[in-house]
């Protein structure tokens, strides 16, 4: 749970838009530019488990954190 909080303060750094997260089955999406975010947290971030989802486009995916 350490490790989630974590990354969620780190994503608020960058914005705190009005639906921040999408969950699908095993999968959490979380709704930030990633354009905006420093190399170094994106590097912190991959280490807490999200990647940038450049599949669905700007934002960052989990499959980490268990499913909805």
């Amino acid at each position: 749970m350490e490790e989630l909080i974590e990354a969620l303060q780190i994503f608020l750094q960058y914005g705190n838009p009005d639906n921040p997260t999408n969950c699908s089955y095993d999968y959490l999406w979380i709704d930030i530019d990633t354009e905006l975010v420093s190399k170094e947290d994106i590097v912190k971030l991959d280490k807490l488990g999200f990647f940038i989802d450049e599949e669905l486009g700007e934002g960052f995916g989990s499959f980490k954190y268990g499913s909805c």
